[in-house]
């Protein structure tokens, strides 16, 4: 276990945030640091990249500890616990650490089981163990699967999932609760998200896929910028307005924001357990997006209609007023600002590169 450890600033509540390396870990570790808690971040850059510790430190002005760990090791994850209480108190755990590609885990369907759902149960376990009781999970609106309805709210059934990555989401929602109602100390908010797009408006950290982007916002701009080939809207049959997929984009710093806001809240709780969506609560399509993202930036998108994708629902948007009751939390970002700041930390990375 590697760790590099910045003593400078320890005298907040310590949050560890596994995958704190990723597009939304990194965000959220500005926001917890903005609210005043002291993010560990534990990442082994398996779907991530080390550059980003370089924004995060241009941002902040400071490095942010760091533990490089599996999160499936719960060996490893022990000492990182035992390491942070030795400093002080553990507020909290924000999980962010999985694969979240739908398209290559129909691929590789088994590196998702045992890496979502094995990190998920070492982490519990570890936590369990340390007597950490508040436990912020990143979840998402694939558990769903294809609702009945729309704009979809918290009380919808778990349909099949139309993938593993979905069903691996529904797994650890289900291995969550169980863990809560084994143990008392345990509080939880089950974060289920839409779709986040965007970057800090410093165009300092952002979506930085490894190899091929499998979200529909990094492969955008990245063909736009000439770096890929045009972009494949995914089916043009759907039976939406204007026959492609429609999905609900919130942006990446109001996401952030809402794990700060459930993590203050779960301090005030007394065994809680409680799913919110996190998203706009409006649907735009494939072609919409493109559309607002030449309107946002004044450049157009080079692409072509290709056949449906497995795994992909027609359309899925949010209700999320239960976080905005429970929370405080709502979307404050318009969608043609984040396609704007995706740009912006398009062109800030190429000029980097």
């Amino acid at each position: 276990m590697k760790a590099v450890v910045n003593f400078e600033t320890m005298k907040s509540q310590q949050v560890i945030v596994t995958g704190g390396a990723g597009y939304i870990g990194s965000h959220t570790v500005v926001e917890l640091i903005g609210a005043g808690f002291e993010p560990i971040i534990v990442d082994n850059f398996s779907n991530s990249h080390p550059r980003v510790l370089d924004g995060l430190e241009r941002i902040l002005n400071r490095k942010i500890q760091l533990f490089d760990v599996d999160c499936c090791d719960e060996s490893a994850l022990n000492g990182v616990f035992e390491s942070c209480l030795k400093r002080g108190n553990i507020a909290g755990v924000i999980h962010f650490a999985a694969f979240k590609a739908v398209g290559e885990s129909t691929a590789e369907p088994l590196k998702y089981f045992s890496n979502n759902i094995g990190s998920t149960a070492a982490l519990l376990a570890t936590m369990h163990r340390h007597g950490v009781g508040s436990f912020v999970f990143s979840s998402s609106c694939t558990i769903y699967g294809q609702p009945e309805q729309i704009p979809v709210d918290e009380t919808a059934p778990f349909l099949p999932a139309e993938s593993p990555y979905g069903y691996t989401k529904q797994a650890c929602e289900r291995l969550i609760s169980d863990a809560h109602s084994a143990h008392a100390e345990l509080n939880v908010t089950l974060l289920r998200y839409f779709n986040p797009i965007g970057a800090h408006p410093s165009g300092d950290i952002g979506e930085l896929p490894l190899g091929h982007p499998n979200n529909l916002i990094p492969f955008l701009t990245q063909a736009t910028a000439g770096l890929r080939d045009p972009l494949t809207v995914f089916g043009n049959d759907y039976p939406t307005p204007d026959g492609t997929c429609v999905r609900d984009y919130i942006h990446v710093i109001d996401l952030a924001r809402a794990h700060v806001a459930a993590l203050n809240w779960l301090k005030d709780q007394n065994h809680a357990c409680e799913a919110l969506n996190l998203g706009a609560g409006n649907g735009s399509s494939v072609l919409q997006v493109i559309e607002a993202f030449e309107s946002a930036n004044g450049i157009s998108v080079p692409y072509t209609i290709g056949p449906r994708r497995p795994g992909d629902v027609t359309a899925i948007y949010a209700d999320a007023k239960k976080a905005k009751d429970l929370l405080g939390w709502e979307c404050k970002h318009s969608l043609q600002e984040a396609l704007k700041d995706s740009w912006n930390w398009q062109k800030k990375l190429e000029h980097k590169s």
